[in-house]
């Protein structure tokens, strides 16, 4: 398994409805040979929550990555340099 590490910030900001959220999505490869897809969001300027998912197979975690990140597309989240 040749996994990258990689890491993927991405913000949705409305000021008219006082909303500044920030949601970041990394991937990473554990010591055990797993992937790992570590995921955080809240409020910009709060560490936020954290979740992480584990996956054998790295096209698994890819596609569930790819997935996180087309949902929080559709709801209004853009790439955002840090």
């Amino acid at each position: 398994m040749n996994t990258m590490p990689c890491q993927i910030y991405i913000e949705r900001i409305d000021a008219s409805k006082n909303m500044k959220r920030f949601y970041i999505v990394s991937l990473s490869e554990t010591l055990l040979s797993e992937v790992c897809v570590a995921r955080r969001w809240g409020r910009i300027g709060t560490r936020g929550q954290e979740k992480l998912h584990y996956f054998a197979r790295e096209l698994d975690a890819l596609e569930f990555l790819l997935g996180l990140l087309n949902g929080k597309r559709k709801r209004g989240y853009s790439l955002k340099r840090r």
